[in-house]
C-alpha cells in the first residue's frame, strides 16, 4: 500500500459545512478535518479553562471554512475530485451558501500527515469534571478530574469541537451507575468513553465506518472500559441487539441523519430515556425539533455554542 496521501481541501462557508461532509463520506472519504475560525474565535471570546488550540491558529484574517479529507494515491483521486466538485457546485441549487467552493490539492506523506496535525491539539477540559487528553500531550490531573485518553487517528475525534463538547456536558449531566448508553456514529468512541469513565454500566458504540470502529476500540482499550463498553461497525440503529433498550441515545452526527434516524431511537429509549443530539447546525434546528416531536420525543432542552446545537429530549 502506498505512504502517500492527496490532501484535499475545500475552501467554504460555515454553512455549508454538514452538507459537503456528507458528501466527502458519500463518495468514500474516511475522515474529515473542519477548520472553522468562528469556531476557535468563540472559545477564545469565552475563555474556557482548556487550551483549545496553539495561539497561532488564531492569528489569520481569513474568514473562509477549509474542509479537508485524505485519499490515498492508489484510490482514482481525480474521479473523486470530480465527482465532489459537481456536488458541491449544486449546493447552491438548494439556497446553500458554498462561499468560494474552490478545491485544492497537495500530496502529503502519511508519516507527516499522521503527525504534523497533532500540534493544534492539548488537553481539553469540559464540564466539571471531564478531560479529554491526547495520548501524546502530558497533563497533571486535579483533584476530581476524569481523564480521557485519545487518539483519534483517521476517526478525527478529540473533543475539542463545540458539537462533542456539549455532548459531555450533557452526559456528565445524565449519566448514572445504571445507565445503558447507546453512542451512534461513535466516530474515536470519545463520547462512549466518556460515558463509561461516568459510571455508565454500558455502552455501546456503532459507527457505519470501519476504521472509525477500529480507532475507538484501541481508544477503549486505553482508558480500560472494555468491560463496560464495545465498538461494533455497522449502519447506525441496525445494528443494535434486538430489544435492547437505552437509558441514553447519543448521537453527533449530521442533522438530516439524525432526522432520518430519529424514528428508529424512539424505538431504542426506555420510556423515561434521553436522547442527546448534536452536530445540528443552527440553520437546521428548528427541522429537527419538529422532527423528533412528530416521532414522539418531547424536547427537554436546546443549547447552542457558535454555529451548532444541541438538542436533548426524550
Amino acid at each position: 500500500m502506498s505512504n502517500n496521501w492527496v490532501e484535499i481541501k475545500i475552501k467554504t462557508t460555515t454553512e455549508a459545512v454538514e452538507a459537503i461532509t456528507n458528501i466527502l463520506f458519500e463518495n468514500g472519504a474516511q475522515g474529515a478535518m473542519i477548520e472553522d475560525p468562528k469556531d476557535f474565535l468563540f472559545q477564545k471570546a469565552h475563555e474556557y479553562d482548556w487550551d483549545y488550540i496553539e495561539e497561532d491558529v488564531f492569528n489569520t484574517d481569513d474568514e473562509n471554512v477549509y474542509i479537508k479529507t485524505y485519499i490515498s494515491e492508489e484510490n482514482d483521486v481525480v474521479t473523486f475530485i470530480e465527482s465532489i466538485k459537481i456536488r458541491i457546485s449544486e449546493l447552491r441549487n438548494f439556497g446553500i451558501d458554498i462561499g468560494a467552493g474552490e478545491i485544492f490539492t497537495d500530496n502529503v506523506n502519511e508519516e507527516d500527515w499522521a503527525n504534523n496535525w497533532k500540534k493544534y491539539y492539548k488537553p481539553t477540559k469540559i464540564g466539571d469534571r471531564i478531560v479529554i487528553k491526547p495520548e501524546w500531550e502530558e497533563y497533571c490531573p486535579s483533584e476530581g478530574d476524569l481523564v480521557i485518553h485519545m487518539d483519534p487517528g483517521m476517526a478525527f475525534g478529540t473533543g475539542n469541537h463545540e458539537t462533542t463538547s456539549m455532548c459531555i456536558e450533557n452526559l456528565e449531566k445524565y449519566v448514572s451507575e445504571k445507565s445503558t448508553v447507546f453512542d451512534i456514529g461513535c466516530g474515536s468512541g470519545i463520547l462512549g468513553i466518556v460515558a463509561s469513565k461516568l459510571g455508565a454500566k454500558k455502552v455501546v458504540g456503532i459507527d457505519i465506518d470501519e476504521m472509525a470502529v477500529k480507532v475507538a476500540n484501541e481508544n477503549i482499550q486505553k482508558n480500560n472500559v472494555q468491560d463496560i463498553m464495545t465498538a461494533i461497525a455497522g449502519n447506525m440503529t441496525d445494528k443494535i441487539e434486538e430489544g435492547a433498550k437505552a437509558d441514553i441515545v447519543v448521537a453527533n452526527i449530521i442533522a438530516d441523519i439524525i432526522m432520518k434516524m430519529s424514528g428508529d431511537v424512539r424505538k431504542l429509549l426506555k420510556d423515561d430515556g434521553i436522547f442527546i443530539s448534536s452536530g445540528i447546525i443552527l440553520a437546521k434546528v428548528d427541522e429537527v425539533l419538529e422532527n423528533l416531536k412528530d416521532n414522539g420525543f418531547e424536547v427537554v432542552d436546546v443549547i447552542k455554542k457558535g454555529e451548532w446545537s444541541c438538542v436533548i429530549a426524550k
